[in-house]
């Protein structure tokens, strides 16, 4: 056998037979022409090293496969990386100084752009609009949310949308308001398309593109898959980003692109998805998914569930959240997207949201016959009992963010007082739907959280944040380490549709990550104290 390019020994090497009765663990790998070639102990491994062979001591460090995100918004993430950022606190004060510093930094700017901000740091998760005023009363204000569902704004920038207390809500959204029905500086879901904000230029979303690439791959992650290109209903296409790095063999990651549905059209925009599929094809980029976004999230009352929300007395309302795209129409379209090849990548947060992909998938299924379009569904935070074995029987893959499962303010302040009773215990039921024999895939949705797949894991396992001392949330939920590993591995490649990666086999794509420790060897708890030590595309070392 040929001599390796690179060779790994003298850790835990997460091999597909680690854990097999009989099977001993692997401790080393070989690497050549960017394929696996070898797994197996040290003293077999060895003997493919060569003159010219680089050989990387693990030190009982932990060998992985890349980590795959299947579910990311990497664009948008490296831009907000150079604007306004309030990522990283709640504090409110600190908001504000972070604001006031950056429109001092950028006195030329026309507005002041960037986002970050959460709904905990506000009374009823909504911001006012003189906060703002206070730091910048010259120029319009537009800071998104951290999960990107609502727009705090000041009075200069209601001012030049013309949003007054006798302008009505979209019907996608709402304008939070005060008793006198004035808006307060909180502009939820549609609503924020009703301020007309600069759009980002080609330049800003291709930096921030290769941005977010580099933080990426420093965190282990070697895929992804991005949930909004070519996108539409105010949302910006960041697809010219992807095109120019992919021609420009500037990606080094291998990118899956998910196609915008305009939720203001019908089948007539199949044309449309069919032509970007062909151009945003190429290099390191493929664009065959189809993102379907259902319903919002749970924090405003936008998630579609199957029981109304409660008030802040404890009553039931009559608002069940909204519905994105028609429920009756949806079967349709998800029957001629399977038949002509899409993937289907749903977000769908709410319970109802959840069974309306999952009716459509299971027309699909039953219009079409089988196919290998891999369908999954993003976010989940809350799925109906009945609903979760119809993964597995449909082959729908559970696309888990798991980093919000845990009790935090968002959670205990803004969503749980405010779910029917009967919800609350049905979310993020990470255990039921891999007990039920779903396949899981791991994401993001950064920048709505961290992209960091270690955080998203630590919560996966012990159901609470990295650092915290809080009750576990929901703990009969929580996954083991190698089923939460194998979701961002093996579970997000297989979303990917990149078959011969998210395991170390022989024959396999060289992916690969060293962590800073084995994780197997320590406490649970300290899942989150890890950290990427190197990482690996095709036996290249990108990150290390």
């Amino acid at each position: 056998m040929a001599d390796a390019d690179l060779v790994f020994v003298g850790g835990h090497v997460l091999a597909d037979e680690a854990g097999e009765a009989g099977a001993p663990p692997a401790s080393a790998l070989a690497v050549k022409d960017g394929t696996i070639l070898a797994v197996g102990g040290d003293d077999e491994v060895r003997e493919l090293v060569g003159a010219r062979t680089e050989v990387v001591k693990l030190r009982g460090r932990l060998l992985i496969p890349g980590f795959q995100d299947a579910h990311v918004h990497a664009v948008m993430g490296g831009v907000e990386m150079g604007q306004c950022d309030l990522t990283g606190t709640v504090d409110r004060d600190e908001y504000l100084r972070r604001i006031r510093v950056y429109a001092e930094q950028h006195p030329d700017a026309e507005w002041i752009v960037g986002g970050g901000w959460s709904m905990e740091s506000f009374e009823n998760g909504i911001p006012d609009r003189h906060l703002l005023d206070r730091v910048v009363p010259d120029r319009p204000v537009y800071l998104l949310n951290r999960d990107h569902h609502a727009a705090w704004v000041n009075s200069r920038a209601l001012e030049l949308a013309g949003i007054t207390s006798a302008t009505p809500d979209p019907a996608s959204g709402r304008i939070d308001r005060d008793s006198d029905g004035n808006p307060v500086g909180a502009l939820q879901e549609g609503a924020m398309d009703l301020v007309t904000v600069p759009e980002m230029t080609q330049e800003e979303m291709y930096e921030g593109l290769l941005r977010a690439q580099t933080l990426l791959h420093g965190l282990g992650i070697t895929a992804w898959q991005d949930a909004m290109l070519a996108a539409s209903n105010g949302y910006a296409d960041v697809s010219d980003a992807y095109e120019k790095a992919a021609r420009a063999d500037a990606l080094t990651a291998t990118v899956v692109g998910a196609l915008w549905w305009d939720r203001d059209r019908g089948l007539e925009q199949v044309p449309d998805l069919l032509a970007n599929r062909e151009r945003l094809t190429f290099g390191k980029l493929r664009c065959d998914s189809v993102k379907l976004m259902l319903d919002g999230i749970a924090e405003n009352f936008t998630a579609a569930m199957t029981e109304p929300y409660r008030d802040s007395c404890g009553c039931a309302t009559a608002n069940r959240g909204l519905s994105f795209i028609d429920p009756e129409a949806l079967p349709g379209y998800v029957i001629e997207l399977d038949r002509l090849g899409f993937q289907t990548h749903f977000h769908a947060l709410g319970d109802q949201a959840v069974r309306n992909a999952l009716n459509a998938i299971e027309a699909a299924r039953a219009k079409n016959g089988p196919s290998d379009t891999r369908p999954h569904l993003a976010h989940l935070q809350v799925v109906h009992a009945d609903d979760v074995p119809r993964f597995a029987q449909l082959q729908a893959t559970a696309n888990l963010q798991p980093l919000w499962a845990a009790h935090e303010p968002q959670m205990d302040e803004l969503t749980i007082p405010f779910l029917d009773p009967s919800l609350v215990d049905r979310q993020y039921p990470f255990g039921d739907l891999h007990r039920s024999g779903a396949r899981l895939a791991g994401g993001s949705d950064w920048p709505v959280s961290s992209p960091d797949p270690l955080q998203g894991i630590h919560v996966a396992v012990n159901r609470v944040l990295p650092g915290q001392q809080r009750d576990r949330f929901l703990p009969e939920q929580a996954l083991d380490l190698r089923t939460a590993l194998t979701a961002y591995t093996a579970g997000s490649a297989y979303v990917n549709r990149l078959d011969t990666t998210g395991r170390l086999r022989p024959g396999f794509q060289a992916d690969l990550v060293v962590l800073d420790r084995d994780l197997f060897a320590a406490p649970a708890e300290e899942i989150g104290d890890a950290a990427v030590a190197l990482t690996y595309v095709a036996g290249s070392r990108v990150y290390g």
